[in-house]
């Protein structure tokens, strides 16, 4: 039984991103847990970088967005469905 989907929502606008930096991993992958409160990517908005974190807990389904795609504030990032 699949739970209720969230959306995560960018709260300003800039560039996504899913990495702490280009030498390390992603912080989150598609189909991994996440806990209210991780960090699943950046924004960056001139040279500050603004964590993203999951609102809820679940799996992450999808990211709506690629790395390094230019975001609109309130624009869909990713998908989390609760686990029931």
């Amino acid at each position: 039984m699949t739970g209720a989907a969230k959306k995560v929502l960018s709260p300003i606008p800039g560039v996504f991103y899913r990495k702490p930096s280009p030498d390390k991993d992603v912080y989150v992958k598609e189909g991994d847990a996440v806990k209210e409160g991780d960090v699943i990517g950046l924004v960056e908005v001139m040279k500050n970088f603004y964590e993203i974190k999951a609102e809820a807990a679940g799996v992450l389904e999808k990211f709506l967005v690629n790395e390094e795609d230019v975001l609109d504030a309130g624009q869909e990032i990713a998908v989390i469905v609760a686990e029931s």
